[in-house]
């Protein structure tokens, strides 16, 4: 698939999850560069960064894009042909696609380990990372079930319910403003994340801030599960993480908006869920405090504010 027709299938939410947009932008320039004619390094560079400017103008919101192009795109600047800098971008990109799948079963490892037996878990939107955690605890035999929401507009809750069906794991499927009402049903929340602040504030599907503010309230335990990449450095220096808003199309349509002339729709995709509301994130590196986010940033993303600019 080109790299085109990659960046027009995240825009348009048909490759989706921060995971899964990582690891498809890294095949993307994989490909793409194994596909430029040889016209020297410099060429080379160029037509990469290029590249690169086109997947991350598709989702502003989810860290895991730009940081996996940065990742896939690092080697370029000690290249010293243009040979070993094609090169380095393809090992680069199959490392990250590797790692980024090893992330994921080593996250799922912590998060089973917190769910015990007979314990009900409620999950929002389709997180590779918590579906992983749940399925395999229902693989070790523990007796669960699950509580998943609808998630308005796209209604991703729909591929999480059929995932944890194929699974043979019992499931109650909830509109999302009913969060509140079965939250005193529930042992423990497990989520994802698009992107994880210094500050350890969480930015994650919409809903999710109202579904950990309620946990909070009933004093029930939140897990965030978020590779290691999706923490985002910038955040460090002071600059904000987008909020995407998408169509007003996607929640009302066109037709049924034109004869409500004095209606406006406001349709952001992602919330952002403030760190004392979070119990721990999960990591491939381990389970950690809100308050560690700056460590797994210096440890585990190389970054060095000294060497960074806005």
């Amino acid at each position: 698939m080109s790299l085109a027709k990659t960046a027009e299938q995240i825009r348009n939410m048909e490759i989706r999850g921060a995971g899964k947009i990582a690891r498809e932008a890294a095949h993307a320039l994989l490909e793409h560069a194994d596909s430029l004619p040889k016209a020297g390094l410099s060429e080379f560079v160029f037509e990469m960064n290029k590249a690169a400017d086109i997947l991350l103008a598709t989702r502003p919101t989810a860290v895991s894009l730009p940081n996996a192009v940065r990742i896939v795109l690092s080697g370029m600047s000690s290249a010293s042909t243009e040979d070993e800098a094609r090169i380095l971008v393809k090992n680069q990109a199959e490392e990250f696609i590797a790692s980024s799948n090893e992330a994921v079963k080593r996250i799922a490892e912590i998060c089973a380990a917190r769910i015990k037996d007979g314990m009900t878990v409620m999950t929002h939107c389709n997180s590779k990372a918590a579906l992983a955690g749940i399925i395999l605890a229902k693989e070790q035999g523990k007796n669960i079930s699950v509580i998943a929401t609808e998630v308005r507009p796209w209604n991703q809750g729909r591929l999480t319910i059929q995932t944890l069906n194929d699974h043979e794991i019992p499931t109650t499927y909830i509109v999302d403003s009913a969060v509140r009402t079965f939250m005193k049903e529930v042992d423990l929340v497990i989520v994802g994340a698009d992107a994880v602040t210094v500050k350890g504030a969480v930015v994650n599907k919409i809903g999710t801030s109202q579904i950990a503010l309620a946990a909070y309230e009933a004093r029930k335990n939140v897990i965030v599960a978020a590779e290691t990449y999706k923490f985002a450095p910038k955040t460090v220096l002071g600059q904000h993480i987008e909020i995407e808003e998408r169509p007003a199309s996607e929640v009302l349509a066109d037709d049924v908006s034109a004869k409500l002339p004095f209606v406006t729709v406001r349709n952001p995709v992602f919330d952002v869920t403030p760190a004392r509301y979070i119990d721990v994130i999960v990591t491939e590196a381990g389970a950690v405090p809100p308050e560690a986010a700056y460590t797994i940033m210096r440890d585990h993303l190389g970054f060095d504010p000294m060497q960074e600019k806005l």
